[in-house]
């Protein structure tokens, strides 16, 4: 049996050296930081599908109805938490051994039969099906992982609890009517999001990686900021007149600001030293990424009206544009307070973004003129938060240095 590095875990009990568990601890570089691993980033490509599957749930009505809009915020919730499971898993554990290679292939062959079963849902049983082997993946890797150390045996014990009340209730609705099971789904999601909330205490005691964690959530929400990209691309006729490049133009200001601004974020690791068990980084990750998804097709709709000539964006599209930038900024100035309560400057600029495009949203209804505004608003915004994130930035790394 292979020794267990001693400098990350205790000794292995004898469960965990028949299973052949060995280097759990996650792979770092030279300067000692924990980077996404080529496994991980094989495990992404499937969910760039299942995003897209997703969006696709909207059509190309520009008026969706609420209830179409529910259904394709709670299928993402299920899509990004399904992701999510693993990359906790990863930032904690990491024997990159044989069985710990195919039994991730198997997730990925899981959230591939998540991907195929958005479009059908809640009729076909290819989503709950794809999520409990997803699911069930990662509680057998726990299961693997839990008798290397006490300190590894009290954070699966959470994850383990949690997860496994989900997986029971997700199994249960395949054998339930079609119309019953998003019940069961929702019941079984509130557990699973519920379970490393009360157990933060348990779980702040192996805080997660604070570069790894976030460079991966960082990594999704490009993923995310790649599926808006790809709606407003599909927005654009082929052969297109000049008028609908500069359109299809001025609609990728909004999502290259966002992606400037985020990166900007990320990069000056303002919350590094504050992640501990990372609940409250990757909850805020939820809405904040649904919103982008949520922005790409209402940009992309605009766009679709611009080319079919249309003389008013209908207030439905409307309110989704402002509802989902506006969430957007509202989850970026919570991600901020996670480092330090914001000043009069910073809820300044947020205010700024908030109202100028509400107001934008509400008064105006010729398509061009409202992409024009509204890329301008957030492009300002963009302008006005980086140069304020990169003097935090520099604030920060001076205290650490003195």
């Amino acid at each position: 049996m292979r020794r267990v590095r001693t400098d990350l875990v205790f000794r292995p009990g004898r469960v965990a050296g028949r299973l052949g568990l060995r280097d759990i601890g996650p792979r770092s570089d030279e300067a000692g930081h924990r980077h996404a691993t080529w496994l991980e980033l094989f495990l992404d490509v499937i969910f760039v599908y299942a995003l897209a599957a997703v969006t696709a749930r909207l059509g190309n009505d520009p008026t969706p109805v609420p209830s179409a809009v529910a259904a394709v915020g709670g299928l993402f919730v299920v899509i990004q938490w399904a992701w999510v499971g693993q990359v906790y898993y990863d930032t904690r554990f990491d024997p990159d051994d044989a069985p710990h290679r195919v039994l991730v292939l198997v997730a990925l062959v899981g959230a591939g039969t998540m991907t195929l079963g958005v479009d059908e849902v809640p009729e076909s049983v290819l989503l709950p099906v794809g999520y409990l082997i997803v699911r069930g993946v990662l509680l057998v890797l726990y299961l693997r992982a839990r008798p290397t150390s006490p300190q590894a045996r009290t954070v699966t014990t959470v994850y383990l609890t949690g997860f496994g009340a989900g997986w029971l209730i997700w199994s249960a609705s395949l054998v339930v009517p079609a119309r019953h099971r998003p019940a069961l789904w929702i019941v079984a999601m509130i557990i699973e999001l519920a379970a490393p909330w009360i157990g933060r205490r348990r779980l702040d005691k192996w805080p997660v990686d604070n570069r790894h964690l976030p460079e991966r959530i960082g990594q999704f929400t490009i993923i995310v900021l790649g599926s808006a990209l790809a709606s407003l691309l599909f927005a654009v006729p082929d052969h297109p007149l000049p008028h609908m490049i500069l359109t299809a133009g001025i609609a990728f200001l909004v999502p290259a600001a966002i992606w400037w601004i985020y990166t900007t974020f990320v990069t000056t690791h303002l919350v590094a030293s504050r992640l501990r068990g990372g609940q409250a980084y990757s909850y805020l990750h939820v809405p904040l990424d649904g919103a982008l998804l949520v922005l790409g097709w209402a940009l992309g709709q605009v766009v679709r009206l611009v080319d079919d000539d249309a003389g008013r964006v209908p207030p439905e599209l409307r309110l989704l544009l402002a509802g989902s930038v506006v969430v957007w900024m509202l989850c970026g100035l919570a991600l901020y307070w996670l480092w330090s309560p914001p000043n009069a400057l910073r809820l300044a600029i947020t205010g700024y973004g908030v109202a100028s495009v509400s107001l934008i949203a509400v008064t105006v209804r010729e398509p061009r003129l409202l992409l024009f505004l509204l890329a301008a608003a957030i492009v300002g915004y963009a302008v006005l938060l980086t140069r304020r994130l990169n003097r935090a930035g520099r604030e920060s790394q001076d205290v650490a240095e003195g």
